[in-house]
């Protein structure tokens, strides 16, 4: 064994298991829990050094000192002995008011000696200790303040939580005064107004309406859990106001408290879905700012407004089976009970943005396909959507498909912008990137557009049936020019200029086009296999062509020019289009000839448009001498 003389170590061997060390010893562990190294620091004036004669013993205490007593709650004082009860509050027991320097309030969480109620009779913290369940409700009660009536424990409350609650203490007193100035009302010259021989109180409940507004706004800035403890506690306070009948009525939109409280209102709601919805909280705080809500007073003109927080949970049995497509119909039923997939249309709105901001397209348009709202208007333009998230999903025939269902088919709603929108989509397989919750958002000409994940371009002849399919369901498509211009580009310059087919051909693809053209409703169309075999760029060219010759016989064509020059490498496809036209012939070549009268850019047209004109001028007059000669 080593001394202090000898090496400055000292090995101490002990049957106590239990080791404790102080802030002059730094213990070793050795391999054996029995032996314990200890490095030995200056002697201080309190350490006893014992005699010479004790080192020969087998145990060795080298020296030992008064331990320090750290900061505890009272009822674990080393000094004063404590005697526990469990809800006793009229006077101390025992000798439990007795406390050191170090002992704390269980209750109040401070020094003992700070403690107003230590010993007080009704109240005596001195009694306080953690294993009783009164006790523990007390100290719950007080730590939390306010914050318990938000359903929350303490290992949820954090620094921001407790300036959240300190925040709305200061609101509700200032607001409290504000109502009652409110409720007292002014006179006609405290308000600033002089009325000869009038009298009265006029109640103008902007300056609260301005006040709440103010601190929602502060209540933006703060972390996400205390922002919504402060939008709900304010809420808790001003639904209770209540408008003041006074002598005159001001038009100022925030004037009346009944107005006022619904803007509020819709303003907490709108904030806390968001926050509920995007998962800013866990699902325990979320559903405990629910409950919150659900427990508040609602008056007669908020009741519309109380289930407003009633928001599925991502994670709802319904909810999820719908999102993974294993139920289409968005109606379950449990234990005898129908439950339908129904939400209001601001949480509609937000899952549709969460889920495009995610990526979650084929969820996005499964969910959207069932779910029921009560804004039938915003839902349909949500569900008009569902062809171009099906498009992001990379599917486009299933997006074309999505365009014509049988029953509120969305491609009847499309406007001439979007027809090309989609045109374009199916033709390259790139899309915009876009966030959008209404068609008109596509329009947005700036967007970036990108190649689609394993999307592949739509052969030209789909993109054909769903032109035509479009046109014939929708009559701003059908009736526009730009749309058959672009259409037209499509099928007449697949890779230049076309051979003529035989005049054999030409004559039975006139019979072929208008029987198709006849019997399209809007369903699906099928082009004859055998008029595509021989010809099959052709063929889709004369459909197309075919089509036009129905528009131009149906309304004039403004402007024409720009849909003409599209046959300029395909003479022979314009020639058959002047022999369908008929008698309209000639009332068409007058307003082209009126057109290019008129245009302000002939030098892209003017080479081609001689030839259209000769042509035009030939066949008209071919027209009328057989007109004649019949």
């Amino acid at each position: 064994m080593c001394t202090t003389g000898d090496c400055g170590e000292i090995i101490i061997l002990s049957d106590d298991d239990d080791e404790d060390d102080d802030d002059d010893i730094q213990a070793i562990s050795c391999s054996e829990s029995s032996v314990v190294i200890v490095e030995v620091e200056d002697v201080k004036k309190n350490d006893i050094v014992l005699p010479q004669s004790a080192l020969d013993e087998d145990l060795v205490v080298t020296f030992s000192r008064r331990a320090e007593v750290l900061p505890h709650a009272r009822y674990d004082c080393p000094i004063h002995p404590y005697t526990a009860t469990d809800c006793e509050v009229e006077a101390p027991v025992a000798s439990n008011q007795l406390f050191c320097d170090q002992c704390f309030c269980y209750i109040c969480d401070k020094l003992a000696s700070s403690c107003a109620v230590w010993s007080q009779s009704g109240r005596c913290h001195c009694n306080s200790h953690k294993k009783s369940d009164f006790w523990n409700n007390i100290r719950n009660d007080i730590l939390l303040g306010g914050l318990k009536h938000f359903n929350l424990i303490l290992s949820e409350i954090d620094t921001h939580l407790r300036q959240a609650e300190n925040m709305l203490q200061s609101f509700r007193q200032d607001l409290c005064a504000l109502f009652s100035s409110f409720v007292k009302g002014k006179t006609l010259q405290e308000y600033g107004l002089n009325l000869l021989n009038q009298q009265g109180l006029i109640h103008d409940y902007t300056p609260v309406y301005e006040f709440v507004s103010s601190f929602l706004t502060k209540a933006d800035k703060q972390n996400t859990r205390a922002a919504a403890i402060m939008r709900l506690g304010a809420a808790e306070e001003f639904i209770r106001h209540f408008q003041v009948s006074g002598n005159f009525i001001l038009t100022s939109p925030m004037a009346n408290a009944a107005q006022a409280k619904v803007v509020l209102l819709q303003r907490v709601i709108a904030s806390v879905q968001r926050q509920i919805v995007m998962f800013e909280f866990t699902p325990e705080f979320s559903s405990k700012m629910q409950e919150f809500y659900k427990k508040l007073y609602f008056p007669a003109d908020l009741k519309s407004m109380k289930n407003s927080l009633c928001v599925r949970p991502w994670d709802d049995v319904l909810l999820m089976s719908v999102l993974k497509g294993q139920n289409v119909s968005g109606i379950r039923k449990d234990k005898g009970k129908k439950d339908v997939l129904f939400e209001q249309i601001s949480v509609v709105l937000l899952r549709t943005e969460l889920l495009q901001q995610q990526r979650r397209y084929r969820e996005l348009y499964r969910y959207l396909r069932v779910i029921q709202s009560d804004d039938s208007k915003l839902l349909q333009q949500l569900q008009d959507l569902i062809p171009f998230f099906k498009c992001l999903d990379g599917d486009l025939m299933s997006a074309v498909h999505s365009l014509f269902p049988s029953v509120n088919a969305p491609a009847t709603r499309l406007t001439p912008f979007l027809f090309l929108f989609y045109l374009r989509i199916f033709e390259t397989a790139t899309a915009p990137k876009l966030m959008v919750n209404q068609p008109a958002q596509l329009c947005c000409s700036d967007a970036t557009w990108e190649p689609i994940k394993d999307a592949v371009p739509l052969k030209r002849v789909e993109l054909v049936k769903f032109a035509l399919r479009a046109q014939r369901l929708c009559s701003a498509v059908f009736f526009d020019s730009q749309c058959w211009a672009h259409l037209l580009t499509i099928v007449n310059s697949p890779s230049g200029s076309l051979s003529a087919p035989n005049p054999q051909f030409l004559h039975e693809a006139r019979v072929v086009v208008n029987s198709l053209l006849r019997d399209l409703d809007g369903s699906n169309i099928q082009i004859p296999r055998f008029f595509q075999e021989v010809y099959p760029d052709q063929s889709l060219l004369l459909v197309v062509t075919g089509a036009l010759c129905w528009r131009i016989l149906n309304a004039p064509l403004s402007p024409a020019l720009p849909v003409l020059n599209t046959f300029k490498e395909n003479m022979w496809a314009l020639e058959w289009l002047w022999d369908s036209l008929g008698l309209r012939l000639k009332t068409f070549l007058q307003e082209i000839t009126q057109e290019m009268e008129n245009t302000k850019d002939p030098d892209n047209f003017l080479p081609f448009l001689h030839s259209i004109v000769f042509t035009l001028s030939s066949s008209a007059e071919n027209w009328d001498q057989q007109s004649s000669g019949h």
